[in-house]
């Protein structure tokens, strides 16, 4: 009994000690972000001053200041405006990456293996080499100032890591189901719309929250395609706010910066339980 109770007694000091050390690590993980919505409470006075997470005298007037405009447009307006872009985004990718994803993994055309090679030789090119092309191409099509530079891309399968992921997803699907179907008289299209893409489900939404999450924290694109304040999107916006206000103005930055972060946090935590399903189903398992 004294074995026995020796060998409780080390695993559950094991069991609090490892409970201690991932509570010690999510919490160095969390301070910046409890930092960041403490001291946009902080007064003028305490942000420069006051290092501790809470602020001595809170204040909503950061807020205030933030939801009074931002170079003569609401706050909402460029909520509105991210969620227009991302949205966009969404659609673009979930729509064009599960077809060609198909077109990859069951379909039999010449050079398939060659252009599947090719797409996955581009998620190793960084932006900036094609940057300057693109540009011109969106310039002489007018399409500078729209939206439509960083939503058009993503319906035409840009996003070659989303492709990959929905291939290796489908190849795991029997494609006995795909026979089955085209016995019953379904083509390529009808077995993709009814066959493969009701169980493609998972990798569709784990395509579609980290498309929306990277679109919305997006700078360097819309920077480049966006000149106009009123098509500006959050990240933008805190840009234009940080120039407008200048180093005195450090409370209403942080605040508009936890607005700009509160939409991210709130869809990850809605979508955690599918995120998680989606990427232990499809090809991110190890």
């Amino acid at each position: 009994m004294t074995a026995l109770s020796t060998v409780a007694a080390c695993r559950r000091g094991k069991s609090v000690l490892w409970h201690v050390v991932v509570i010690a690590v999510l919490l160095v993980l969390l301070y910046p972000i409890g930092w960041l919505i403490g001291t946009s409470f902080k007064p003028v006075g305490e942000v420069l001053t006051n290092t501790s997470l809470l602020p001595r005298q809170g204040t909503a007037d950061n807020y205030r200041q933030v939801f009074s405009g931002v170079a003569g447009y609401s706050v909402w307006h460029y909520f509105l405006n991210s969620l227009l872009v991302s949205a966009g985004a969404v659609a673009g990718n979930v729509l064009s990456c599960s077809v060609t994803a198909y077109a990859f993994a069951r379909l039999h055309f010449r050079g398939r293996g060659l252009l599947f090679g090719f797409m996955i030789c581009t998620i190793m090119l960084p932006q900036h080499v094609v940057l300057i092309p693109q540009y011109i191409i969106y310039q002489q099509l007018g399409l500078v100032n729209t939206f439509w530079p960083i939503v058009l891309p993503k319906f035409l399968a840009t996003d070659a890591f989303f492709v990959f992921l929905m291939v290796q997803f489908i190849r795991g699907l029997p494609r006995e189901l795909d026979d089955a179907a085209t016995i019953d008289g379904c083509g390529p299209v009808r077995v993709f719309r009814y066959v493969i893409a009701p169980l493609l489900r998972p990798a569709l939404i784990t395509t579609a929250i980290f498309t929306f999450i990277w679109t919305w924290n997006d700078f360097f694109t819309q920077l480049i395609y966006l000149n106009d304040p009123g098509k500006f999107t959050l990240p933008l916006a805190l840009q234009i706010f940080i120039d407008q206000s200048g180093n005195s103005a450090y409370g209403p930055m942080f605040a508009m910066s936890v607005l700009a972060l509160l939409p991210i946090g709130l869809f990850f935590l809605a979508f955690q339980r599918l995120l998680v399903e989606g990427a232990a189903t499809s090809g991110l398992k190890g």
